[in-house]
């Protein structure tokens, strides 16, 4: 950085930090004389910087109180990260939301007219989850910008969809038809980024992982938003990652292309009471049958992942359905058997 940038940016700090500031004291702290402090402030000055000076013994400068910052230099990918970044920080829960949005709102009224209009188009609901454990996947902002373009304009929506498990033998199957959706909400959960949105084709309210939708252009034609079931996006959204729909109701085993809920989801009967098992189980929903008998609808990511879960509680275990459950538990009771009687390397 040029050196005097550098003391131009020391100067303007160090304004911002008190009222008024005699104009020797400036010049002692910036190692500069009242001569460079006067060509600095006429610098700061010509930038857009309204600083005033005051006579008296102690004659000097203040930044003048109430003013606005002169507009900020921002590229399209830093515009999208401040936007993105304070609009997640406002719903973090961290006590700085507040702060947060005034933030987001200043920064906003200095930004350009082109930037400012495409931070408008983007609106973020930040949804709270314990950190994630996993590498999650690289989502293109540009992406992350055409979603959020698409809820702030209210228009359809076409998007190819990628499917969450590809085949590692044999052919790719044929490519799945777009989906037509109307876009309502941006939201995060877990590290990742959800579109919420009503599926034109199913008829129902769904949840899309963001780095895993390609936009088709042109959008649609506007559309008049439905009302989200419960009315809160936040709970809606922890609901579905729960197995539930919007009202709190248990789903079935849903479609895992682009369904709100988890992918693989399974029904087993444990030989434990409920009260044993419901604190283990924040994403599964557990029904008493007895004084040691539940039932537990549970969802996992993959079947075998499922079974491998169910196998944490030490008790014997009924499957009620699916077959794919079922399938998975003899999947693994076959490893283990192996396990079990293969012979130590070496």
């Amino acid at each position: 950085m040029p050196k005097t940038s550098a003391r131009l940016l020391s100067l303007l700090s160090l304004l911002q930090a008190r009222r008024d500031w005699p104009g020797a004291l400036l010049a002692e702290r910036l190692d500069i004389s009242p001569r460079t402090v006067r060509r600095d402030v006429d610098r700061l000055r010509e930038l857009g910087y309204p600083i005033v000076a005051f006579k008296g013994p102690d004659g000097g400068y203040r930044l003048d109180a109430g003013t606005e910052l002169p507009p900020l230099l921002f590229d399209d990918e830093q515009a999208v990260a401040l936007a993105v970044a304070l609009q997640v920080a406002a719903g973090a829960g961290a006590g700085i939301g507040e702060a947060a949005m005034r933030a987001l709102t200043t920064v906003r009224q200095v930004m350009p007219a082109r930037l400012r209009h495409r931070v408008d188009t983007l609106r973020v609901t930040a949804v709270e989850r314990l950190p994630p454990r996993r590498t999650e996947p690289r989502l293109d902002s540009k992406v992350l910008l055409a979603l959020g373009a698409a809820v702030h304009a209210r228009e359809e929506l076409r998007f190819d969809y990628a499917p969450a498990y590809r085949p590692t033998t044999g052919d790719d199957p044929l490519p799945a038809p777009p989906r037509k959706v109307q876009p309502h909400h941006l939201v995060t959960w877990g590290g990742r980024w959800y579109l919420v949105a009503w599926d034109l084709d199913r008829e129902d309210w769904r949840t899309f992982r963001a780095d895993r939708i390609t936009p088709r252009v042109p959008t649609g034609p506007r559309f008049v938003p439905r009302e989200l079931p419960g009315g809160d996006v936040a709970a809606f959204v922890a609901a579905r990652f729960r197995g539930a729909d919007g009202s709190g109701g248990p789903l079935g085993h849903r479609d895992p292309g682009g369904s709100g809920g988890w992918p693989c989801r399974g029904e087993v009967i444990l030989g434990l009471p409920a009260a044993a098992v419901a604190p283990y189980t924040h994403d599964g929903v557990v029904e008493e049958l007895g004084p040691d008998r539940c039932r537990l609808s549970l969802g996992s990511w993959s079947w075998v992942g499922l079974a491998a879960a169910l196998g944490g509680f030490d008790t014997d275990i009924e499957v009620v359905g699916p077959a794919e459950l079922r399938d998975a538990c003899a999947h693994l009771a076959r490893r283990y058997t192996d396990a079990a009687t293969t012979a130590p390397l070496g």
